[in-house]
């Protein structure tokens, strides 16, 4: 721990400068960047607050229904939810929430960590899958502030990594109070890592909104891709990634029987756009930007969304959709949020980060993996060319609400204790 706070003293010293980069590249808040130093800019209620804490948008939309149930509980004065991206930000202040605030989550340094825990003083504190902070850990175990891991997840990458520095594993896993698993693998590394009361209680990223998202592209753009046919739409794609989309939709805009093609790209993090419409104009393609307000030109064979927090406009749209960190060695990204619209998922071979859930979808028909760019042709034509490539979602959705409410039920006997 002496270690690991020496480290974290020096990474304060050199964090303004990250800061500024990370400004500049569009990634932290050039306003709100103090909250990074644990100096809050909202105020606290009095009574009983909950805190969250989720890494980016995956993990935030997971615990968004659970967070709709909890503001409408009495006992609860305010919920407190801290993300590290920007990302996130902008997904929870699309939601009208009563109780709910959002704050960045703050360094984890060991000064700065017990100014923030003074200031908000959490009855309870969830860290959302594999959000281990050791000097937060320390900091809230010495306060009796409950904590809990939440939706736990592991991966056997980062259980050796764990397993290495052991003596100090143990000593931070030992001080949850609960670890509330997604996956029995998680659960076997836990128990492992030290963790002792640990539950299996299903995996929250298969929970939906009950206030589906009702949003639609606007009218212009709705009758630009009526007139055309969607080939693909790609999701969170990474780097390297939107080359297989690329390469897919030069391969079926040669075949003449196929007219007005149209391929969307949403890439997980827009200040690649630059990047990526120079590589679709090497492959000769028209793009056309989300955000731009010019006419969309009718021969644009490219949509390439720039802005975030719109992905479910397109997944109302689209019958496939190619779900990005999947190609490259990433872990894969959620394909919930697609199914949920009724959409057909196609992936790379990398999805550890989410085994169980694509070994649910394909159960259901819903997802289909590829290995190569010849594999990957193959099932984008043999869904293309049905009529009907959606299919019927209640079965998703009712598997869901099963996890919801065994999860929300055991949750709030631990809140309210």
């Amino acid at each position: 721990m002496f270690i690991y706070r020496f480290i974290s003293n020096i990474f304060l010293l050199l964090s303004p400068l990250i800061i500024i980069f990370r400004i500049v590249k569009g990634k932290e808040d050039p306003i709100r960047f103090k909250e990074r130093y644990g100096y809050s800019s909202l105020k606290r209620r009095k009574g009983k607050l909950i805190w969250f804490h989720c890494c980016s948008v995956g993990e935030l939309l997971s615990i968004i229904p659970l967070i709709e149930k909890l503001e409408k509980e009495k006992k609860i004065n305010q919920i407190l939810v801290t993300t590290i991206t920007t990302s996130a930000e902008k997904i929870i202040r699309s939601f009208s929430f009563k109780k709910t605030i959002h704050q960045y989550f703050p360094i984890d340094n060991d000064y700065i960590i017990k100014r923030f825990l003074n200031f908000w003083d959490p009855h309870i504190l969830f860290l959302c899958e594999s959000e281990i902070w050791p000097n937060l850990i320390y900091r809230v175990s010495e306060k009796n502030t409950k904590l809990i891991l939440l939706n736990a997840r592991l991966t056997n990458k980062s259980f050796k990594k764990w397993k290495y520095v052991n003596t100090f594993s143990q000593k931070i896993f030992k001080k949850f109070n609960i670890c509330l698993t997604q996956n029995k693998e998680t659960k076997k590394y836990l128990k492992n890592l030290g963790s002792k009361n640990i539950k299996s209680l299903g995996n929250l990223k298969f929970t939906f909104r009950k206030k589906f998202n009702t949003e639609k592209l606007d009218i212009k753009k709705t009758n630009f891709f009526k007139k055309k046919k969607i080939l693909l739409t790609a999701a969170s794609t990474h780097d390297d990634e939107e080359n297989f989309v690329l390469k897919s939709h030069l391969y079926f805009s040669k075949q003449k029987k196929i007219k007005n093609l149209v391929s969307i790209i949403i890439p997980r993090h827009i200040n690649r756009v630059n990047e990526i419409n120079e590589i679709a104009a090497k492959f000769g393609f028209k793009t056309h930007l989300h955000s731009s307000k010019n006419k969309i030109s009718n021969d644009a064979n490219i949509y390439l969304v720039d802005s975030y927090g719109e992905v479910n406009k397109f997944y109302r749209i689209s019958s496939t959709i190619f779900m990005g960190g999947s190609i490259i060695p990433h872990g894969g990204q959620n394909p919930l949020e697609a199914a949920r619209f009724g959409c057909k998922i196609i992936h790379g071979p990398h999805i550890s980060n989410f085994k169980e859930i694509y070994k649910k979808l394909k159960s259901m028909n819903i997802s289909s993996k590829f290995n190569s760019y010849n594999s990957g042709i193959k099932i984008i034509e043999k869904k293309f060319n049905k009529k009907n490539n959606t299919f019927n979602n209640i079965l998703l959705i009712k598997y869901g609400e099963k996890v919801l409410n065994s999860n929300y039920s055991e949750i709030i006997k631990l809140i309210l204790k």
